[in-house]
């Protein structure tokens, strides 16, 4: 199946990354990389938690391939919306999740993680890694 649209979240660059892996490498392999999104959330959770300089440049290089969904009023808004309903049904989800689903609701909804919290937003699809990358261990 074509992947296209696919926010792809942190805590799969940084699962590869504590395997030993290189997570662009492993991404590039998996969908094109100009049908993967990212969002400044993501882009730093990542890149703040790279030790050796030489990732982090690789890893900002392969970001800047990526489509970037900029954070905009209309974002906040939704987020907050969505944060706000999902409260009041006693789902109260990391704010930053909550933020990144709404990166990803804007353009295609779908989302690479192993957050089972990402289950709990609606239109968002999950892709979980387990299930696309056959050496994933949870």
């Amino acid at each position: 199946m074509a992947k296209s649209n696919v926010m792809v979240d942190s805590n799969v660059y940084i699962h590869f990354l504590k395997k030993n892996q290189d997570p662009l490498q492993r991404l590039g392999s998996w969908a094109d990389p100009a049908e993967l999104m990212t969002c400044g959330m993501v882009r730093m959770e990542v890149e703040r938690g790279v030790c050796g300089e030489k990732m982090r440049t690789r890893i900002a290089a392969f970001f800047d391939l990526l489509r970037f969904i900029p954070t905009s009023n209309q974002i906040w808004a939704n987020a907050t919306e969505m944060a706000w309903t999902l409260d009041r049904r006693g789902k109260v989800l990391p704010t930053q999740n909550v933020l990144i689903a709404a990166h990803a609701l804007k353009f295609g909804g779908a989302i690479l993680t192993s957050d089972r919290h990402f289950y709990e937003i609606p239109g968002i699809r999950v892709y979980d890694p387990a299930e696309e990358f056959a050496d994933w261990e949870r």
